[in-house]
């Protein structure tokens, strides 16, 4: 079947999409890639709501935003793991999260029936709900860590790594990616500019040991997978009360978060590294990452770097429509396997396979993608 996957990650900078063709032979699902692209964000979106009115409202139009990109694709199915508003932690636990995007406008506009919300049955078993990328990350790399480990890392506003080895899969969330340096630069620019585009700032400053010192002594950074984080906890406010009472110029600021999620990605990291996500863009970030780990971009293993957590949530959607497990458990923390997923029927009654009885322990991509403009 042809599953249309959306996803607009924390960084709320585009809703990606990616469109695959998915089967399952046996054991193995495969998955080809079809086309990708990013649509761009509505400022007007990015606003936190502040009421029950507000929250209606996103709702809502997040929906209609994820109906007109879906729209504009053929599909079978459409997967949407919608916009992340809130991920609840507390002392370790995930306790709840909240993502966004009502499925049933993309129902009514497409005439297609939806898998969403995605995250939460995941949480409901005791899971983070997060990092869902373990799930792809485990069947693709289990041929690369047959003989040792393999890390994938994808670099959105929060930064998640899956470590894949004959031992099993540990995943987690490591802490800030993009999300501290975007926050800095839009309070430095007065709201003009919400990213450190190439690096510019970054690469003309120098680290500074006292707020870097600050930022490390973050008790989350201890804590022992699996665990999840989000702009909840490394957001602003963070941001404000790390650099109180220090001043430095904004090319210092830059360069000292950057050099923040580098180190606390390259931590985690083992083996050969697999790097996706809106943070591989930035070649600062890159080069103080490959000082440390022998990182490679995931389009040199198949999966187009600014794609991957689109083709993420349409496999998620392909394995819930047939009833297979979506959820890593040892990587989430959840206490078992889990179907994950809510289904939107589309404009027929909905009428799903039988579930498949095989279990699922690979995944072999093929297709040359092409990025639509």
């Amino acid at each position: 079947m042809r599953v249309i996957g959306l996803i607009s990650g924390t960084s709320m900078d585009a809703v990606d999409v990616a469109v695959a063709d998915l089967s399952l032979d046996g054991p193995t699902v495969l998955l080809t890639l079809v086309e990708h692209a990013e649509h761009p964000f509505p400022a007007e979106l990015r606003v936190p709501p502040t009421s029950a009115a507000e929250l209606c409202e996103l709702d809502t139009r997040l929906g209609q935003l994820f109906a007109d990109v879906a729209s504009r694709y053929e599909g079978d199915l459409v997967s949407s793991l919608g916009q992340t508003v809130h991920h609840r932690v507390e002392d370790g636990r995930c306790l709840g999260t909240l993502q966004l995007g009502q499925p049933a406008w993309i129902a009514e506009v497409t005439g297609l029936p939806v898998v969403s919300d995605l995250r939460v049955r995941d949480v409901a078993a005791g899971g983070h709900g997060a990092p869902l990328a373990s799930t792809l990350d485990a069947l693709w790399l289990a041929d690369l860590a047959a003989d040792g480990p393999a890390t994938a890392l994808n670099i959105g506003g929060i930064a998640n790594i899956t470590k894949v080895s004959p031992a099993g899969v540990i995943a987690y969330d490591t802490g800030p990616g993009n999300a501290l340096m975007d926050a800095a630069m839009v309070v430095l620019s007065g709201g003009l500019r919400d990213r450190d585009v190439d690096g510019e700032y970054a690469r003309r400053g120098r680290v500074r040991a006292d707020l870097l010192d600050r930022l490390l002594a973050d008790p989350y950074y201890a804590r022992p997978a699996p665990k999840s984080t989000g702009k909840e906890h490394f957001g602003r406010a963070y941001l404000d009360r790390a650099t109180e009472g220090l001043t430095m110029p904004a090319e210092d600021l830059l360069a000292t978060l950057t050099e923040l999620t580098a180190r606390t990605v390259a931590a985690g990291c083992e083996g050969v590294v697999v790097g996706s996500g809106g943070g591989m863009r930035n070649p600062v970030l890159v080069e103080s990452l490959r000082r440390r780990v022998d990182l490679r971009a995931s389009d040199e293993f198949g999966l187009p770097s600014d794609a991957k957590e689109a083709y993420l949530a349409a496999l998620l959607g392909f394995l819930g429509w047939h009833g297979l497990p979506a959820n890593v458990p040892s990587a989430t923390g959840a206490a078992g396997p889990r179907p994950l997923g809510s289904f939107t029927p589309g404009r027929y009654p909905l009428r799903l396979p039988e579930p498949a009885i095989t279990a699922v322990r690979g995944l072999r991509i093929t297709g040359g993608h092409r990025a639509r403009t």
